[in-house]
């Protein structure tokens, strides 16, 4: 079983969006027994929500219903999953540290717009002070990069 796990800040916005859809492509692909998925956060703003309801409204627009409650990430999470995806390059330096001087932790970070055909900036811009339209960003940024990231885990 691979297991891959999406962090950014408060994890209400861009890695439960990144959770939901790279789930979704999993379960495209039949991998279903293969590979699963989480998200969790670096702060600890928003445990127990669901995800932001732009987040949701924009997963549904594309049939796909977000559940996931927000949590923390933790080191143990740096030792169960195989990859672990980050939003940005605060988000990956928050999990620099969080691993240390462990490179077999160190291996598995990457961000997540390394695997987008498109990148531009690699950062997945944080939607959350703006409008619709940058939840909708993310979603496409989110199914560009996903698609590209199973074609590497599976």
């Amino acid at each position: 079983m691979k297991r891959v796990l999406f962090v950014c800040l408060g994890n209400i916005c861009r890695s439960p969006q990144a959770e939901g859809v790279f789930a979704q492509l999993v379960r495209e692909a039949q991998l279903d027994d293969a590979i699963v998925c989480d998200s969790a956060g670096t702060s600890d703003y928003h445990i127990g929500e669901l995800a932001d309801p732009r987040t949701r409204a924009a997963s549904l627009r594309h049939d796909l219903a977000l559940t996931h409650r927000a949590r923390q990430v933790t080191v143990d999470d740096l030792d169960h999953f195989d990859w672990v995806i980050a939003m940005d390059q605060h988000n990956l330096a928050h999990l620099q540290h969080m691993a240390g001087r462990s490179q077999a932790r160190l291996r598995k970070l990457r961000l997540l717009r390394e695997f987008d055909p498109d990148p531009g900036d690699l950062a997945v811009p944080d939607p959350y002070g703006g409008g619709a339209d940058g939840f909708e960003r993310v979603y496409q940024i989110c199914l560009r990069s996903c698609r590209a990231l199973l074609a590497e885990v599976a």
